[in-house]
């Protein structure tokens, strides 16, 4: 009798073991929504219409699916500030284009590789860029060669007038009409043939003749000048065709985000590097000729030259620096392992193929 009684309390007790581990099994990992950071890097997170989108944002919302996990994302200025976040516990994970790194892997876990990336370099488109004429014009109408032509055109009015004034009454002058009309149009004719260092007559008084001497050495001026400008305008845009690789940016000025890894390369490598805090700054900079070249995530570049860059910028040379995106964890989360074991299902399931290709094309 005591032995059934034991058999008994022990399958009662295996029973509730056995509810209880299947209590467990069914509880959700949070009884809260978790805290996702990210932010803004088109085409990992793009937003759209007030709504979050994007590779990142989509991979993310599956895994979630997957875990039968409710969350709520903010959206973080700055890569430090979305570490920062992690880090401190305001968030509880941080999903985006998250480079792995060995510095970062001393603070933070991460999940599985979720992209395969690396650094690339952007230009300035050059097939336009290279031409000369385009680069003539440019300069022809830049502001400095506009205000330095009008001095010109303007002198040039008021010689014309003292050689008017001059030559008029003279007997043998080369203004043969008395008359301001016509006789200014010859004096500009003179005028401005002789700035070119091509009149066909010198004046004839001694006043005029000075002044004829004077104005043809402004003319040589003016020559010299306008060719040094356009040989130096073509140069530099000689230079900027230069950049084809990593090798060729030091001595050129390159824009990047800051606390990113394109910025810790850049520096290690002894490139000028002007840091922003938004991708976009980057490139209205380099838009602006205030840089020459952007170094940041390949995918990222590749995706702006495509899309809003498109006809105006360039990516250039092969990608360099190989790194890997994660996902992002305080250490020791306990959200790692079951995001992990998603991500691979995700993988399996053919689910991470097909937003692949949504954002990137056929992996093929």
């Amino acid at each position: 009798m005591l032995f059934i009684s034991l058999n008994l309390v022990r399958v009662q007790a295996q029973t509730v073991t056995s509810a209880a581990s299947s209590t467990q099994a069914s509880t959700p990992l949070s009884s809260r929504p978790l805290r996702v950071a990210t932010r803004l890097i088109p085409p990992f997170v793009v937003q759209e219409q007030g709504s979050l989108t994007g590779f990142s944002t989509e991979l993310w919302q599956s895994i979630a699916k997957q875990l039968k996990l409710k969350s709520k994302t903010s959206v973080s200025p700055t890569m430090p500030d979305l570490l920062a976040q992690v880090k401190s516990g305001r968030a509880d994970l941080g999903i985006a284009a998250i480079s792995i790194t060995a510095d970062r892997d001393k603070d933070f876990d991460f999940s599985q590789p979720i992209y395969d990336s690396g650094l690339q370099i952007l230009v300035r488109d050059q097939s336009s860029g290279s031409n000369t004429m385009p680069g003539i014009l440019t300069l022809l109408l830049s502001p400095i060669m506009l205000q330095f032509a009008g001095i010109i055109l303007l002198l040039s009015l008021v010689m014309a007038h003292v050689v008017w004034f001059l030559e008029r009454n003279h007997p043998q002058g080369i203004i043969e009409n008395k008359a301001y009309f016509p006789g200014i149009f010859k004096a500009l004719w003179w005028s401005a043939g002789t700035l070119g260092a091509q009149a066909d007559e010198m004046p004839k008084s001694g006043v005029g003749r000075f002044i004829a001497i004077v104005w043809m050495f402004t003319g040589i001026a003016f020559v010299a000048y306008f060719t040094a400008a356009v040989t130096s305008s073509l140069t530099v845009q000689q230079l900027q065709g230069d950049i084809r690789g990593p090798d060729d940016l030091p001595g050129k000025r390159v824009a990047t985000t800051q606390g990113s890894t394109s910025a810790q390369y850049l520096h290690g490598h002894g490139v000028q590097v002007q840091e922003v805090t938004q991708i976009t700054q980057a490139y209205e900079a380099l838009l602006k000729k205030q840089v020459d070249a952007v170094v940041f995530d390949a995918p990222v570049l590749l995706y702006y030259a495509a899309h809003e860059g498109s006809g105006k910028v360039q990516v250039i040379g092969s990608v360099f620096r190989k790194e890997d995106y994660g996902i992002i964890f305080q250490q020791n989360s306990p959200y790692r392992k079951s995001v992990n074991n998603a991500l691979l299902a995700l993988k399996e399931n053919g689910t991470y193929d097909k937003l692949y290709n949504k954002w990137f094309g056929d992996k093929s």
